[in-house]
Parts: C-alpha cells; sequence; structure tokens
C-alpha cells in the first residue's frame, strides 16, 4: 500500500575518446586488436544508432531546464548527504542497484531532478495550512484494518454487512483483495504520513478509532477503512522549520499533474527554438507532424482524389 516516489536514472554519453597508446596511433581509433580496429566515427554511428535519440532530448532537455531555472551546487550538495545519511554503509551499494556509475554520475542525476521539480512545482499552490497539517501528521501514527474490493459496488456490499455488525475481520478474509492483510483480519499496523496513497491517508487522518470509513477509492482499488488506534510518533521528527523543505516537496509529488508537467516542458523546449543538425534526429523536438507525416498526409490526400 505504500506509495513510492522514484527518480529516473539518466544516463549521459559523452564521446571525446582518443587513442594514446603512442604518438603515431590513429587518433580517430578507440580500439586496436589483431581483428581489425574501430574508429571514432564507427562507434558514434553505433552509439547514435542505438541510444542516441533519448540520450540527445535528455542532454538538450538539461540545457533548456538550466536556461530557465537555477539549481546551485548546495542544493545537489545537500541531496547527496540526505542520502548518506538515510543509506549509511549501503550507499555505494544502493548506487550500483540503481545503475548509477558513482557519486558524479549521481550528482547529474540529482540536478536534472532538482531542475524538473522547479519546473513543474512552480505553477504549484502549497499554502501554510497544508504544510503544517502535514506536519502535525507526521507526529501521529495511526495503526487500522482495511478491506480493499475492486469497485465501490462491491464495497457498498461490505460496507452494508458491517453497518448491520458483522466482523470487520471475517469479512476482509472473505471479500478483501489485499493478499497481504485479508489473511490477517486486514491488519495494517501503524503507519505515518507519506507511508499510504493521498486518500487512504486522508481518510484515516480524519477518523475517529473505532470508527469505520464509507468507500475511499483509490488507485488500487476501493477500501474500507477502520481505525483501531492512534498514538504519538516515537521518533523525534524534529522542528515544523527543520522539515518544512521535505514537506513542500512531497506534497508537490502529490499534487503534479504528469500530464501538466510533460505539456510545460514540452512548452519550455518550443521556446527554446531547437533545431537539430543531425538529419536523423531533427524533427525530435518538433511538436507538429514531422516531414515524413506530412509528405504520407499528402500521398494519403491524393489517392482520396
Amino acid at each position: 500500500m505504500k506509495k513510492i516516489v522514484t527518480v529516473a536514472t539518466i544516463f549521459i554519453a559523452i564521446l571525446g575518446l582518443a587513442a594514446c597508446s603512442s604518438g603515431k596511433a590513429d587518433p580517430d581509433v578507440v580500439v586496436e586488436s589483431k581483428a581489425g580496429d574501430i574508429t571514432k566515427d564507427e562507434f558514434y554511428d553505433q552509439m547514435k544508432e542505438r541510444v542516441g535519440e533519448s540520450v540527445l532530448q535528455e542532454m538538450v532537455t538539461l540545457q533548456v531546464l538550466e536556461d530557465n531555472y537555477e539549481v546551485d551546487e548546495k542544493m545537489v550538495d545537500k541531496e547527496i548527504d540526505s542520502m548518506k545519511d538515510e543509506y549509511g554503509d549501503q550507499f555505494e551499494l544502493v548506487l550500483q542497484q540503481q545503475g548509477v556509475e558513482d557519486e558524479d554520475a549521481l550528482r547529474d542525476v540529482i540536478r536534472f531532478s532538482l531542475l524538473w521539480e522547479a519546473a513543474v512545482s512552480e505553477d504549484i499552490e502549497i499554502t501554510e495550512e497544508e504544510l503544517k497539517e502535514k506536519y502535525n501528521r507526521m507526529k501521529t501514527e495511526i495503526e487500522a484494518q482495511h478491506i480493499l474490493v475492486e469497485d465501490e459496488k462491491a464495497a457498498k456490499k461490505v460496507k452494508k454487512k458491517l453497518d448491520k455488525g458483522e466482523d470487520f475481520g471475517k469479512l476482509a478474509k472473505k471479500y478483501s483483495t489485499d493478499e497481504g492483510t485479508k489473511d490477517n483480519n486486514g491488519e495494517l499496523g501503524y503507519f505515518s504520513t507519506g507511508d499510504m496513497v493521498k486518500e487512504f491517508e486522508d481518510a484515516a487522518y480524519e477518523m475517529e478509532v473505532g470508527k469505520i470509513s464509507d468507500p475511499v477509492v483509490s488507485e488500487h482499488g476501493v477500501h474500507i477503512i477502520k481505525v483501531t488506534d492512534k498514538r504519538e510518533t516515537e521518533e523525534d521528527i524534529g522542528s515544523f522549520e527543520d522539515n518544512k523543505e521535505d514537506i513542500h516537496r512531497e506534497i508537490v509529488n502529490q499534487k503534479v499533474d504528469f500530464t501538466e508537467a510533460q505539456n510545460k516542458i514540452d512548452s519550455l523546449m518550443e521556446d527554446a527554438k531547437i533545431e537539430v543538425k543531425i538529419d536523423e534526429y531533427k524533427d525530435l523536438f518538433k511538436t507538429g507532424p514531422s516531414d515524413k507525416e506530412e509528405k504520407d498526409d499528402k500521398k494519403d490526400d491524393k489517392k482520396d482524389e
């Protein structure tokens, strides 16, 4: 049930290879063997064919974002330090598991991520009240049970049985589609803010202990929730000011509309007046139909005539 936000790893290939075995070596040869040589041009052509489009798009997008928003090294350092604090001795292992070569490559990923965040969040309004409400939730843990079903019709059927006094745990075993909790009376244990999807969290934090919710729709299906306990968080979470930045980011992630976000990035790219000099990719950043598509359309029109 936990909603995890991940950051996509961005790979940027830099082709600047030169032979260094001797002054007599061909500077255009990047690999020598008894089987033959590989030149820069051959290597470049293969790279361009296999990953060229995605790499070029990432590089240009990064430039456009850097031209419109500012991310300084202190911001990147802060993210790196936060990750090191979180993962400790496992930090290097986590990088390997995510396919990130080293800390320098991670810095590129984080810089891109912060630039993207700056672009998509500038039109999202978050009030001081929202920030404080989230902080207050951080100080409270909730224990709950739930019954997850596929649609509202099934949820209403279960809710009617609960309203008549039937046992929550027995109904969870019979009707819940959550394989992880159904055989344990639908018990979720204790959770805090950020552990559950937004719709579930909002409903649970608004409920009194012992109460059963109306059907709650989320990306997983439809929930019936029963709050069984609320307690103060044992961990010292720090002050509101200490958490304010992280809270703001989490709310942005909840509010961002990815269609609108992509439209925003597309608009920035269009404003940048990008002109690609490589024939294969000349239409990569065009928002309208490509030359090929226009030609195909004209052929279709002639056939119709």
